[in-house]
């Protein structure tokens, strides 16, 4: 009789989270080795190196891989003739696990997880609870897999009920446009078919977990019909152009997966979950032997890539920064940024707009006067560190602050990460104002440019409080320029033709 021990699963689940934190699994690290070789668009081969880079720093100097270190999401099978040697419900056991994994002391994971979500939107402060889903199977050992769900992708989770007779092809190329960039591609489709609404959720989620063997299977060919859809949705999704981070180019998925379940049949439901750039999962299975034992990878399997700024890159000084100058960024101009930003995102600007909808304006020692604001919720800081990883997110969020603060505050320059919509768009444009791109899946190489962190204001919001970070050759790139051009919509455009002449698919 297998006899599971409760401090056995509490260690396995933190060793998990902490191991997942800063190992990429190998099949997304060696696919995305692939189309970095393959991709000919500059501007995504130069993304691509900067997450492979970020990734084999992380593996190296164990810090996360991605700022959003995630929502929790674990899938439990449990043996029926397992026994327990446990106090703590099963729930409690693997909450247990996620709160010493994100607030162990040698790699202190961000919390992101808050209470009440239509109300006060309070932080947990520890990550809990996870998103748990339990499935009693035959058998005498308890298998789990874990992953940490960022924001990014999470949000550009689509669901539509088809009717029996609809296209799924033609929903997946309708829909995957409408995603953005949010979720940090190139990554992973996982798509669920059938069921009921949930269960088709579920089934995009879980399919997730699989490795990535798109290139075995076109080696191989298709011997299902799942898996002919999966190699048409593949090329025709990456016939889009996307591209890495959105900016156009060949690779906007690395592998589609396809999890089908029985159906009413008045219905065909469908769900499709992307994983993003930062694809953090891992499965063990305890057979009452004691913890997991999870074996470190083989760094040797990480392609040797050791990302560069560009020399054609220029310099810019924050600190003597004016709209003269923003004004002549053009939109793909790679730019280094040197001085003095201050930081701000969701929670931030809505208290910045509920301060001056009340008529307080900004909280004293903020001043955005020709300044530039980077959309950041940073890891905190461990060791010798100034600040933890430190990556972008998703600036569409902002968009409908933009105007108030762009009118109000005198910033001038915005850095987030993915696309910015028509509202933020047509702000910047009327306020010559600029947005900058960083990166999305290299937040421990964005932190080294970091040289000073304080928070200035908000300091209740944890890693949504208002820091003042000094920064040194920190890697961006102009995606909306004081015109309103957006690198978004000319880069998947220009390559989406180049890929239906049939110019680069030679060497695919």
């Amino acid at each position: 009789m297998t006899v599971i021990k409760q401090q056995d699963l509490i260690d396995s689940v933190a060793d998990a989270l902490q191991y997942i934190s800063y190992y990429h699994p190998i099949d997304y690290i060696e696919a995305l080795g692939r189309a970095y070789e393959l991709e000919q668009s500059p501007a995504a081969r130069d993304a691509i190196a900067q997450i492979l880079t970020n990734s084999r720093m992380c593996a190296e100097g164990h810090r996360p891989i991605c700022q959003d270190t995630g929502i929790v999401v674990v899938f439990v099978k449990v043996g029926m003739q397992v026994r327990w040697d446990a106090t703590l419900s099963l729930e409690d056991m693997i909450n247990e696990g996620v709160r010493r994994a994100y607030m162990h002391p040698d790699n202190k994971l961000r919390a992101s997880i808050v209470a009440d979500p239509a109300f006060t939107r309070r932080n947990t402060r520890d990550n809990t609870p996870a998103v748990i889903h339990t499935e009693l199977v035959a058998g005498d050992t308890l298998e789990i897999t874990v992953a940490a769900k960022g924001g990014g992708s999470e949000n550009k989770s689509k669901f539509a009920m088809l009717n029996p007779s609809d296209s799924i092809v033609d929903w997946v190329l309708k829909t995957v446009p409408l995603m953005g960039a949010g979720w940090c591609p190139p990554g992973m489709l996982g798509i669920g078919i059938g069921g009921s609404a949930e269960k088709a959720m579920l089934l995009a989620k879980e399919s997730l977990m699989e490795p990535i063997d798109m290139a075995e299977l076109k080696a191989r060919g298709p011997q299902t019909p799942l898996e002919e859809l999966r190699i048409e949705l593949y090329d025709k999704v990456n016939a889009l152009g996307i591209g890495a981070q959105g900016l156009g180019g060949l690779s906007t998925v690395l592998d589609v997966k396809i999890f089908d379940y029985p159906t009413h049949a008045a219905s065909k439901p469908i769900a499709m979950i992307p994983n993003c750039a930062a694809t953090r999962h891992l499965h063990f299975t305890l057979d009452g032997s004691g913890p997991a034992q999870l074996e470190p990878p083989d760094l040797s399997r990480w392609p040797k890539i050791d990302w560069k700024p560009s020399p054609e890159s220029k310099r810019v000084n924050l600190d003597t920064l004016t709209a003269a100058e923003v004004a002549s960024w053009k939109p793909g101009e790679r730019l280094l940024l040197n001085g003095r930003m201050l930081t701000g995102r969701d929670a931030a600007h809505k208290r910045i707009a509920d301060l001056y909808a009340s008529g307080k304006g900004l909280p004293e020692g903020v001043d955005l006067r020709n300044r530039v604001i980077y959309y950041v919720g940073p890891v905190d800081p461990v060791r010798d560190e100034v600040v933890g990883p430190a990556g972008p997110t998703t600036a569409t969020r902002m968009d409908k602050f933009t105007e108030m603060m762009l009118e109000k505050t005198g910033l001038i320059a915005m850095v987030g990460k993915a696309e910015r919509g028509p509202t933020g768009i047509e702000a910047i444009r009327r306020h010559k104002a600029a947005y900058l791109m960083a990166v999305g899946g290299a937040a421990y190489l964005v932190s080294k440019a970091i040289k000073s962190s304080r928070v200035v204001a908000f300091e209740d919001l944890g890693m949504e409080a208002i820091y003042e970070f000094e920064v040194k050759d920190m890697p961006v790139t102009v995606a909306v320029d004081a015109e309103g051009t957006s690198v978004h919509q000319s880069g998947p455009a220009e390559w989406s033709q180049k890929i239906a002449a049939g110019i680069p698919v030679k060497q695919r």
